[in-house]
């Protein structure tokens, strides 16, 4: 499965959230912060083992906003 981060810089940090799963946001002071409570909370939503490996890349980048595309193998 493929899903999009998007990670906001903010005045006091980072945003980051997943569109397409309802209420998967996170913030943090980092941006390394934000994307490890992002997937955090993605295994939570998506009731994944604590095990699963993500691959993350990053596919757009400027000042303020950045994506991610992240990949993992949802059959565990």
């Amino acid at each position: 499965m493929i899903l999009t981060i998007i990670v906001k810089k903010t005045d006091d940090g980072f945003e980051a959230e997943v569109p397409t799963v309802k209420g998967c946001d996170a913030w943090d002071p980092s941006e390394d912060g934000v994307l490890e409570k992002i997937m955090e909370i993605l295994r939570y939503y998506l009731k994944l083992p604590d095990n699963t490996k993500f691959k993350l890349d990053k596919t757009k980048d400027d000042f303020i906003i950045k994506k991610y595309k992240i990949g993992f193998d949802k059959l565990h």
